[in-house]
């Protein structure tokens, strides 16, 4: 398998880290969907990342379903919880974490893609408030999760971490650490992990 993406991309590193700690072997391509656009166009003609490309070349895209074949492969390994309650409150951290992203990545397409007089900042305003109050709601959640349920490596603590992390190096200015104690003791423990640091967060500069 290949995976497609920058590692900037907290949708291409939840993928790479996931696949990784389910133990899936899979080659990863730093293909960026700005800077070489064409190259991704065709491999993928959508341009999404990630894009996984099957054994047998069918194409994959988007975190979430590249994530549902891959639990398919690696089964009866998991990294989602099989009681109904433990899979319910990972499925809701997952969801706070990936409306995390959205708006993180939405704010940086702003600021970095849109020329400075066409920035709305009322809708900028909007959606860093929807930001914050998806990591309030996240930090709540990881702040009720048992002790053993945050120094255990899962799909919801992947999603969790490599949000916070896009979210802390991208827009530093929005988050106040002190704000978010168990998240950020989340993180730290999880980028200390095997798979988060055999796929660390890539600082790359957008370009057009």
């Amino acid at each position: 398998m290949q995976l497609i993406g920058m590692l900037d991309s907290p949708y291409v590193r939840r993928t790479a880290v996931s696949l990784h700690a389910l133990g899936l072997s899979f080659q990863h391509r730093a293909v960026s969907v700005f800077r070489t656009y064409e190259a991704f166009r065709e491999i993928n003609p959508v341009v999404k990342a990630p894009t996984l490309v099957c054994d047998d070349g069918t194409v994959l895209m988007d975190s979430t379903l590249i994530l549902d074949y891959a639990e398919a492969l690696a089964a009866p390994r998991s990294l989602m919880p099989h009681g109904i309650r433990a899979r319910l409150a990972a499925l809701r951290t997952i969801g706070l974490a990936l409306a995390a992203c959205e708006k993180s990545v939405q704010i940086v397409y702003e600021r970095n893609l849109r020329p400075a007089e066409k920035q709305h900042e009322p809708w900028v305003e909007r959606v860093a408030q929807q930001l914050r109050t998806a990591y309030r709601e996240l930090e709540s959640d990881v702040a009720k999760q048992p002790d053993g349920a945050r120094q255990s490596l899962g799909a919801a603590q992947i999603a969790a971490a490599v949000a916070w992390r896009f979210t802390y190096e991208k827009l530093p200015e929005l988050l106040v650490r002190a704000d978010h104690p168990r998240l950020q003791a989340l993180s730290s423990w999880a980028e200390d992990q095997p798979a988060l640091l055999a796929w660390p967060y890539d600082e790359v500069t957008l370009h057009v």
